[in-house]
Formats: structure tokens, C-alpha cells, sequence
């Protein structure tokens, strides 16, 4: 198995424990992932910048944030449609990500408009529109591997603090946790073994902390 096969696969694992978390039979619920995609292309545009009647400066690193979000519900589809698995990684996958990288870039807006218009027209997650904004932005697999797992730490955090009964408070001292997540993902080493563990107890620690203020 290859790195980019590698990263696949571990984040489709750690997809479907968390998904398993909102609900053990998540696969069968009918969740609308691809409704959820087509609304991330339209903030992700916001972030970028559309209006021509105004100044506006791309925000990238909310625009990378919004990517990682179409990502977690695409990893979703491909999961439940059995187009990946936890243990197995098709080849075509693979390619499609390699390849796809790999191409000629377009311009990014348009690039965002295909992947919302595909979604749309098969209410479904096509891996090739996904890609075509990757490569636009542009933004590399390993940048879109550790931003993934830096928001699928804080996607379980928030569960695990109350997120889906209404208790999470996800401004901390006035700030959004995505933003915290971002400076405390920066201080540490991605490539370490307790990467995980160790962003999680940063959370955990910083989120307690704005509770006492």
C-alpha cells in the first residue's frame, strides 16, 4: 500500500468511527451528504471571494477548511456506496487522486461551480470535481491529509462535549474552535505517532479553559 493509499485508507477509518458516533448505523439513515456538499461549495465561495461589486481577499485558510468539510461527507459516500472501505482501497481511487493532481488546472470558481453542479445533478460525491478544486486552489493531498485529521479530532471532540444535544459552545472567547484548532494543530508535529492524542488534549485543554472565562 502506498502513502496516498495509506492516508485513504486511515481516513476513511477514522470517517466512519466518527460517523459511527453520530449514529452506530450511520450507512443506513439516508443522510443527504451530497446536499451537505453542494452547501459547503457555496461558503467555500464566500471565503474565496465571487462579489465583483466589492473588494474582496480570498481567505485561504477558511476556504481550505471548507474543502476538508466536502471531503468528510464525500469520504461519507464513497463509504456507504461501498466504493471504499475501512481495509480496502480500489485502485480507480487512487488514480483518481494521483491523476487528477496530477492535470492541467482550471480556474478555481469554476472549478467549485462543476463540483456543486455534479453533486447536484447525481446527488452523489464525484472524486474527480473534488479533485479538479484541489488542484485549482491549489492544494496538495498531504495538506488536505493533515487538515483532515486535525477537523476529524475536532468533529470528535465536539461529540464527545455535547455537540448534537446543543451544549458545545463552539465560540471560545469569542473565537470559533475551527481557528483554535488551526493555531493548536501549527504547535505540533503532524508526523508524530501521538499526533492525534496529543491535538486532542490540547482541545480539550484550551476548550476548558474558555469555559472558566
Amino acid at each position: 500500500m502506498n502513502s496516498i493509499e495509506s492516508r485513504i485508507a486511515l481516513m476513511a477509518q477514522m470517517q466512519d468511527a466518527h460517523n459511527r458516533e453520530v449514529h452506530p448505523s450511520w450507512r443506513t439513515q439516508g443522510y443527504e451528504y451530497y446536499r451537505a456538499i453542494w452547501v459547503e461549495c457555496a461558503e467555500l465561495l464566500d471565503h474565496y471571494g465571487w462579489k465583483w461589486w466589492k473588494l474582496q481577499q480570498p481567505d485561504l485558510d477558511q476556504v481550505r477548511l471548507e474543502i476538508v468539510d466536502i471531503w468528510h461527507f464525500g469520504l461519507s459516500e464513497l463509504l456507504r456506496h461501498g466504493r471504499l472501505d475501512v481495509d480496502r482501497v480500489d485502485a480507480e481511487i487512487t488514480a483518481a487522486v494521483t491523476q487528477g493532481l496530477g492535470a492541467t488546472a482550471g480556474d478555481f470558481r469554476t472549478a467549485v461551480e462543476q463540483l456543486a453542479a455534479r453533486t447536484l445533478a447525481e446527488r452523489d460525491f464525484c472524486l474527480p470535481a473534488f479533485i479538479g478544486v484541489m488542484r485549482a486552489l491549489p492544494m496538495e493531498f498531504d495538506e488536505l491529509f493533515r487538515h483532515y485529521v486535525g477537523k476529524n479530532v475536532l468533529n470528535r471532540f465536539r461529540q464527545a462535549n455535547g455537540y448534537k444535544t446543543g451544549e458545545y459552545r463552539k465560540l471560545w472567547n469569542g473565537v470559533e474552535d475551527n481557528v483554535h484548532l488551526m493555531s493548536l494543530a501549527a504547535e505540533l508535529d503532524a508526523e508524530s505517532a501521538g499526533y492525534v492524542d496529543a491535538l486532542y488534549a490540547a482541545l480539550e485543554s484550551r476548550y476548558t479553559q474558555s469555559q472558566r472565562n
